[in-house]
């Protein structure tokens, strides 16, 4: 069986709702699905420390990561979450897996991309497979990619609400996601 998780920090909930949009999304597909939103009280010292989430971590056959964009990258709490996954990079436990990334901004242009970028590299680094859109620009067809980002799922929401069109654009990303995930496990 398929396993997917996504793992996401949030502070207003605008990337909280792009992340159970995919949730649900996956959800449908009957298949199993953890669910992680960072919290402060893991974070010890620095350091993000939940050793159960890891292990399940490392039986997942593919992972969207969630933050939003804070001056240009990461939230802190994210990439404590990320640093903490060094303790075992060298080994590669998670070579193969696919992966995706969803971030989203108060400003148009708020460097959203740097977090979409960043994604990728620790997503590269542990030998995962990385998986964007394939919708061009406010793409009308799929109702998606308001935005225009390629990399992954961009939102923008100077007043806290989230754009429906960026809401589609992240269930259609995991949808993505599932089907590149059962291609690689199952040849189907």
């Amino acid at each position: 069986m398929i396993k997917v998780a996504l793992v996401y920090f949030t502070n207003t909930d605008v990337t909280g709702e792009l992340m159970k949009a995919a949730c649900s999304e996956i959800e449908k597909e009957g298949i199993e699905l953890i669910s992680h939103q960072i919290l402060g009280k893991e974070i010890i010292e620095g350091r993000f420390i939940n050793e159960d989430l890891m292990n399940s971590l490392h039986n997942c056959d593919a992972m969207i990561f969630g933050s939003p964009t804070y001056m240009g990258n990461v939230a802190a709490q994210f990439k404590a979450f990320a640093d903490a996954t060094s303790d075992f990079w060298s080994s590669q436990k998670w070579a193969g897996k696919v992966a995706a990334g969803v971030t989203s901004g108060a400003g148009l242009n708020g460097d959203q991309t740097s977090t979409l970028q960043y994604f990728s590299t620790l997503s590269s680094q542990h030998g995962m497979i990385w998986v964007g859109l394939d919708a061009p620009y406010n793409d009308q067809k799929k109702g998606v990619n308001r935005l225009g980002c390629q990399l992954g799922v961009t939102a923008c929401s100077p007043d806290g609400k989230v754009h429906t069109t960026d809401i589609e654009s992240s269930k259609y990303l995991a949808r993505r996601v599932f089907n590149i995930t059962k291609k690689l496990c199952t040849g189907t």
